[in-house]
Formats: C-alpha cells, structure tokens, sequence
C-alpha cells in the first residue's frame, strides 16, 4: 500500500482547502518559527475577537474567531465534554478553519490539538524571548501535563543555554515521568519535590496547572526571574498570588483576553491589589517597542491567555510550514 501524503487537499472551485492532522505535521513545525509568526502576527492592525460559548446538557461548545488585516480570518471551534474521561474518550474536540483575506476562501482545516499546543507555548516562548534576561539557564516547570512538556521543548530551542529544567506537580509520580521522558530525549530535566527551593533558584518559572488557588508564591521568587502563567483560562482560577503581581512588572498576551475574564487578574483587580494600569502591555506593546525588563534584576510576570487571534497566526505558520516544508 502506498504511503498516505503528509497533506490532503480538497479543491472547491478555482481554491483548494488543505486538511492538516497532527501526525500530518510531525517534524515539520519549529518553536521559534511559531514565536516568529506570532510575532510578525503583532506587527498588523489589531485583531479583531469574538467569543461565543453555548452550555448544552452535555457539555460545551467554544467558538473563538478572529479577524487580522492582512492575515484574514480564523475560527476555533471545540466541544468540551466532562463526561468523555468516564468513557476513556478525550475531554476535548476541536478544529480550526482558515479563511482567505480577500476572498474569504476556506484555506484550511486543521486539527485544532495541532493549532493549541503550538500557539499555547509559542505564545509562552515569545513572551519569554520579550522579557526573560537572555542568559537564563533554569526553568523551573510547575505542572507535568501536555502544556509542560510543550512549555520544556519550546523554551529550551529559544533559550539554548538552558542548562536545568526542574519539573513540580502535586504528583510527584507525574513529575518524575515527565523528567525521565525529557531526559530520554537529551534534555537536563530533573523532577523536585520542594516547590519554594526550586522557585526561589530558577531563572524562568512556567506555571501550567489546573489550581483555582495560587501555587506560586511570590516571596518564594527571586529578583531576576521571569514567571510564565499559562494554567488560569477561567474567572475563578489563579496561580499567582497577590505579591507576585505586585512585585513584578506585570505583561499579558491580549488585553481582551485576560483582563475581564481570567480570574489571574479578574480576582486582584476586583479585591484592589492591583489595577488595571499594574498591567504594562500586551503584545502588540512589547513587539511594539514597550519597554519590557529593563535590567536585570526586575521579575517580569507574563499572563498567557490565548485568544483567537493566536490560533489565527498559529495556523497560517503551520499552513505554510506544512504545505512549503520551510
């Protein structure tokens, strides 16, 4: 049997709409091409975002869309169903559509795990590359899921002097597995058991956990670091505590998407202890020209929050990594 193409395609009209699933795009996709993307991505007109969110009796639908001038049109659609993992079925199904620019032609269809890792840690590491002093050499991982291990692959290829990787999770089983997978695969990962000694010794810090209470203390951070929240999607979630927000310069993705909806900043801004000008830029500031870390010495503390535009920049980089190879 021949082997199937990396790339299936489909032509309607004088357009053709490719077809990208995950395995499609095995060794294809680069970490720094995903930043770069998103990058030039914050040098267009500002996206514009729409939300929409409908609670069936059965779970979820999440429909994210983004408009950038220039780059087009994207929308995200997942199913999000709390029963699956009952079923040993996944929580969460998703795809992502790419619309032309001008002639609003569907481009794309590409499996939407593909288009959320990549831009998830992408978003991550361009932060990272905007704030973090250059000669970091540890990274302190707390979290041992999908977005961790991502997070491990993305900031060691921006950051190539890293020396240290230590990984925290409640789980210290799950910890200690993802370390020895790390390891296996030539990168300095180790797992740790004390959460404030290896916080108060890294240079970077990438939180990516479910907590819906602060896990990162910021007595617990030394001055120099970078912190790298990602875990909080949701009103009632936060994984930094009030003196971390307070004593680092503060960044997030996307203004539109973190301040009124994440409860990261939604929870401080509302008890008062910060406020809306505590947070300093967005990407479109930091890429921009904003001043971002100034020395050394300053924390600088990075909300990821996502949002539709991402997944718009995300897809055309995959679109065109796939489809050129370059």
């Amino acid at each position: 049997m021949a082997a199937r193409p990396f790339l299936s395609a489909s032509r309607v009209g004088s357009f053709v709409t490719s077809f990208i699933r995950k395995q499609d795009a095995q060794g294809r996709i680069g970490w720094t091409a995903i930043a770069d993307a998103i990058e030039a991505g914050h040098r267009l007109p500002r996206a514009v975002l729409r939300d929409a969110f409908i609670e069936g009796g059965h779970g979820t639908l999440l429909n994210r869309a983004a408009w950038v001038d220039g780059l087009g049109f994207c929308v995200k659609a997942a199913s999000i169903m709390g029963g699956n993992a009952a079923k040993g079925l996944p929580t969460v199904h998703s795809a992502v559509m790419l619309f032309g620019d001008r002639e609003g032609q569907v481009e794309a269809v590409i499996e939407g795990d593909l288009v959320t890792d990549f831009k998830t840690a992408g978003d991550s590491a361009l932060g990272a590359r905007l704030l973090a002093r250059p000669d970091s050499r540890h990274l302190l991982l707390v979290g041992a899921g999908t977005v961790a291990e991502n997070l491990a692959r993305a900031y060691s290829e921006i950051f190539p002097g890293l020396a240290r990787i230590s990984i925290w999770n409640r789980s210290p089983e799950r910890a200690r597995g993802l370390a020895e997978r790390l390891a296996g695969e030539g990168y300095p990962a180790v797992p740790v058991a004390d959460l404030p000694a290896a916080a108060g010794e890294a240079d970077m810090i990438g939180c990516a956990t479910m907590a819906r209470e602060p896990v990162l203390l910021g007595e617990w951070v030394r001055p120099g670091t970078h912190v790298d929240l990602i875990g909080a999607f949701k009103a009632d979630m936060r994984e930094a505590d009030d003196a971390l927000l307070q004593k680092g310069r503060l960044f997030v993705d996307s203004r539109e998407s973190t301040i009124g909806h994440i409860g990261e900043l939604m929870i401080p801004l509302a008890s008062g202890a910060i406020s809306e000008d505590d947070v300093l830029g967005d990407l479109y500031d930091l890429v921009g020209g904003a001043a971002g870390r100034r020395d050394a010495e300053e924390i600088t503390v990075y909300k990821n929050g996502g949002g539709g535009h991402l997944d718009l920049m995300t897809a055309k980089a995959i679109l065109r990594l796939v489809e050129g190879g370059d």
